[in-house]
């Protein structure tokens, strides 16, 4: 038992992980090639148990596996993947019928202690819960269940009350796959485990942060996933809260989760609710043509927004969060402009001497980047900005797959990868304001970064340029002038 309010649980070791979900998109594209992975790095040594209503045996699962992984662009490893597909087997049945979960009563039969891990649509959750109840799989257990967790404040209360029912907190974990990012974790490893940063994160040397996370590509074959959902609920409810949360967050006062999570929690119980006068929604031209997409669908594709953190360290800074499917590049990034001196010593009579600005990027090419300005030789110019920084893959070698962490931490029971229930709560009290406006998103053309209207939201002078590596020397180190394409 916990015997402060700030120690996490013991969590138990799971001797089995079973899959729902296994035949799967995310199972295929994310989850396979992350377990391959596992097994690779000698981390997963339980077997894994695959149950999807589908006619495979163990045999066609093991085949899809190989499939999955080759497709992720993983060189094979045939004794590490003998290895893997030693431990793959499947269970075959509808969730809706009690005789499959008989059969994974068997299947799981003496084996310890297990993990229940839904890679399955949220509406199925509370009905898989309930069959693992009936048949008292959900002693000796934990569950684990992909977002989103609920679609509204009222609706993610209900689910964890319904959850709650089969299984105790303790034993119910929520993925945010972001929170299994390891660049994402860098984000408070820089601020807390740097006195070079700390003292100037803060609001007397921020001017305001952008986040953003723009997707090149289009929703593609998820049309009926998407339109269901929409780029706040599918990103920014969860993902880019998480991140916000990192940013403005106060040292946690133990190394644990659930220290973690209490300041997360503060922070974003300090956020500002998203006020739709500083909003703006949009929605990529050709996206109703997208088969699963209800004709006339009023389904954002582009979310943009101003916020505010009404604490001491952070009152009055804005923070500006954009997402958006077929914009101008793929790159998540967070933009920290920081204020200029307080007089302009080096521009020329038509120059302005650019803001510094710390740069992290969190998917792709991760790193961090710093824009410094530095004399050049015609000074009469001005200085020229440069920029310094790292590159993790160069520093640090291949970074973890997120899913990778996130497998690992529901099997051995490591809830820092998930996240803290108070704190979804916040999130959809953030955004709820916002929800399912009754005013239809505004279109744009794909390759763009989104509606115009995204340039000018209230107090944005710019956003800064976003260049598809962080290091691209073709990058633009300066804003990108408003309402430019």
């Amino acid at each position: 038992m916990s015997d402060t309010l700030l120690s996490t649980p013991d969590q138990e070791h799971s001797d089995a992980l079973v899959l729902f979900g296994i035949s799967g998109d995310l199972a295929k594209k994310m989850l396979l090639p992350a377990l391959y992975r596992l097994t690779e790095s000698g981390r997963l040594t339980v077997p894994v148990i695959g149950v999807a209503a589908t006619d495979w045996d163990d045999e066609a699962l093991r085949r899809h596996a190989r499939e999955a992984v080759a497709a992720a662009g993983t060189d094979i490893d045939e004794a590490v993947f003998a290895r893997f597909a030693a431990g793959l087997s499947i269970v075959t049945g509808d969730f809706a019928d009690a005789a499959t979960f008989a059969r994974l009563r068997q299947a799981v039969a003496g084996l310890g202690f297990v993990t229940y891990y839904l890679a399955i649509p949220p509406s199925l959750f509370t009905e898989v819960a309930g069959s693992l109840a009936a048949e008292d799989l959900n002693r000796d257990a934990r569950l684990v269940v992909e977002k989103p967790f609920g679609h509204d404040l009222d609706s993610a209360r209900k689910l964890q009350d319904e959850l709650s029912a089969h299984f105790d907190d303790a034993h119910l974990l929520r993925v945010d796959h972001f929170l299994g990012n390891r660049a994402v974790e860098s984000l408070m490893v820089s601020r807390f485990a740097n006195t070079l940063l700390a003292p100037i994160w803060h609001r007397s040397y921020v001017d305001n942060v952008q986040i953003t996370l723009a997707e090149d590509f289009d929703v593609a074959d998820r049309g009926s996933f998407y339109d269901a959902v929409g780029c706040l609920r599918d990103v920014v409810q969860n993902h880019m809260l998480q991140v916000l949360a990192l940013l403005v967050m106060e040292p946690p006062s133990a190394t644990n989760a659930q220290a973690q999570g209490l300041e997360k929690w503060r922070a974003l119980h300090a956020t500002r609710t998203m006020d739709p006068a500083d909003t703006v929604r949009g929605q990529y031209e050709g996206y109703r043509d997208v088969e699963g997409v209800r004709p006339g669908s009023s389904t954002e594709t582009y979310f943009a927004t101003r916020m505010f953190v009404d604490n001491w360290r952070w009152a009055d800074v804005p923070f500006y969060l954009r997402s958006g499917k077929a914009l101008a590049a793929s790159a998540t990034e967070v933009v920290v402009e920081l204020r200029k001196p307080p007089l302009e010593l080096f521009g020329g009579q038509d120059t302005r001497t650019p803001p510094n600005t710390i740069r992290f990027r969190i998917d792709g090419d991760t790193g961090i980047r710093a824009d410094l300005m530095l004399s050049k030789p015609d000074s009469a110019t001005g200085p020229m900005t440069v920029p310094i920084g790292v590159d993790f893959a160069q520093v640090l070698g291949r970074q973890e797959l997120p899913y990778e962490n996130i497998l690992y931490g529901a099997v051995v029971g490591d809830p820092e990868c998930f996240a803290f229930f108070p704190t979804v709560l916040e999130c959809w009290r953030i955004v709820e304001p916002v929800l399912d406006p009754a005013e239809p998103p505004l279109p744009y053309p794909p390759g763009s970064w989104g509606p115009e209207a995204g340039d000018r939201l209230p107090g944005l002078r710019n956003w800064h340029e976003l260049g598809p590596r962080l290091f691209d020397d073709g990058q633009s180190a300066g804003p990108r002038a408003a309402g430019a394409r």
